[in-house]
C-alpha cells in the first residue's frame, strides 16, 4: 500500500472497533503479510493511537481501501457508459434531445404569453 490516497484516509477515520462489530460470529483466514520495519512501527504507532489491535487496523485499512477502489470502479463503468452512449442520443424510446428542445420552447412560449397577458413587456 502507499502512503497516499484510500490508506491515508483510512488512517484519519475514526477509530477501528466502531466500525467492525466484533460481537457477531465472523468467519477469518489468518494471512502472513511480510512488512518493512518502518511501516510496522507506523502501525504499531496508530493502532496504539486508536486503541485498536495491530490485525484490527490492517482490516480496517483494507476493507476502506477495496471499498473505495470497488466505488471507483463503478464510477470509472458509469462514465465508460456515457462515453459510449452520450446523454440524449437518439435510441428506441425517442430522441430526447429533440423533445426536451421543444418541451423548453413550448415552456418559453407559454411563460412569454403569461407575461403579455400581465401586462409585461418583452425585453
Amino acid at each position: 500500500m502507499q502512503a497516499g490516497g484510500a490508506t491515508a484516509r483510512a488512517l484519519r477515520s475514526v477509530a477501528c472497533s466502531a466500525s467492525m462489530p466484533y460481537d457477531m460470529p465472523m468467519a477469518r483466514v489468518q494471512t502472513m503479510v511480510q512488512l518493512s520495519d518502518d511501516l510496522v512501527s507506523a502501525l504499531d504507532q496508530e493502532a496504539a493511537r486508536r486503541g485498536a489491535s495491530r490485525s484490527e487496523l490492517i482490516r480496517h485499512i483494507l476493507g476502506v481501501f477495496l471499498h473505495e477502489t470497488q466505488a471507483a470502479s463503478i464510477g470509472r463503468q458509469i462514465a465508460d457508459g456515457y462515453a459510449r452512449i452520450p446523454p440524449a442520443t437518439p435510441d428506441e424510446w425517442g430522441d430526447l434531445g429533440d423533445a426536451t428542445d421543444r418541451a423548453t420552447a413550448d415552456l418559453l412560449h407559454r411563460l412569454d404569453a403569461d407575461e403579455r397577458q400581465a401586462g409585461h413587456t418583452s425585453w
